[in-house]
């Protein structure tokens, strides 16, 4: 018996408005989150800081209760590549942590990452968070550009072996996902080239585009909580996330106040406010 591909959401530009409600209250959440990662900070801090944002909009957690997890935030500090779960971890200088959320406005949903490091930034985390954050902006661009969805994977893995000095590994374990109506939908996105070109892209198509990269090898674990996926060389780690939509005039970022405009215009995409 032959079985089909998961069936895609399309969405309305109304749905596609809602979802850019819940993108600007996620990214007030993390901007919160991001300024709270300090030394001395604990990841349950950042989680109860991020939640507050989410209140005060009266929007809900997507992550809260998903399959079981027990905050609103992933955090995922140094080895830590997804999944981390906030508690009593302290932060320390010179740490690096990804803080992943995401919120629901009216049913409609929104996913985001962003990594920061923590006092003093060894240069080479630094590349670590410039590359994995400059090659998201090469996939959304492709996004814009592509005729299907394997064109995101293609153009984030072009990027990074791209960029001079010692090569980071991409993930392959983790990838980004369709997202609306639920966070994870069909269909997949890669994050790397393959022969696979994926289904077309099409306006009412939202996808969270989330390039995870690795200053050592792409080999991952899951500890004991069943959640933190962590790499099993103890290597640092990095993610990058933004939820996007296409519509019939162009692209729009979902979690980005200016639509992605800022990263876009220098990569030759402007963005296009949904109709």
């Amino acid at each position: 018996m032959a079985f089909g591909q998961p069936r895609i959401e399309y969405k309305t530009n109304a749905q596609m408005r809602t979802m850019h409600e819940a993108g600007l209250v996620l990214s007030r959440a993390l901007d919160a989150a991001v300024a709270a990662a300090v030394p001395g900070a604990t990841t349950k801090h950042l989680d109860d800081v991020f939640a507050a944002v989410l209140n005060e909009a009266g929007a809900k957690s997507n992550f809260l209760g998903y399959h079981g997890f027990p905050a609103t935030i992933c955090t995922s500090v140094n080895e830590e590549v997804v999944h981390g779960i906030p508690g009593s971890r302290v932060l320390n200088d010179g740490d690096i942590i990804s803080i992943d959320g995401g919120a629901i406005v009216d049913g409609w949903h929104s996913d985001s990452a962003r990594t920061v490091i923590v006092g003093t930034a060894d240069p080479e985390d630094q590349r670590l968070s410039d590359v994995t954050r400059a090659a998201m902006w090469h996939g959304i661009a492709a996004l814009a550009t592509g005729k299907h969805v394997g064109d995101i994977g293609a153009a984030i893995d072009d990027y990074v072996s791209s960029v001079p000095g010692k090569p980071l590994g991409i993930l392959e374990d983790y990838v980004g996902h369709g997202i609306g109506s639920e966070m994870h939908m069909a269909p997949d996105v890669l994050n790397y080239r393959t022969t696979h070109r994926g289904p077309k892209i099409k306006p009412g198509l939202c996808l969270a585009i989330e390039p995870m990269l690795v200053r050592g090898g792409i080999e991952t674990a899951v500890l004991e909580d069943d959640w933190t996926v962590i790499t099993t060389d103890g290597k640092r780690s990095c993610q990058w996330e933004h939820s996007v939509a296409v519509h019939e005039n162009g692209i729009w970022v979902l979690s980005a106040p200016d639509g992605g405009a800022e990263h876009l215009v220098p990569l030759g995409v402007t963005p296009v406010a949904i109709p």
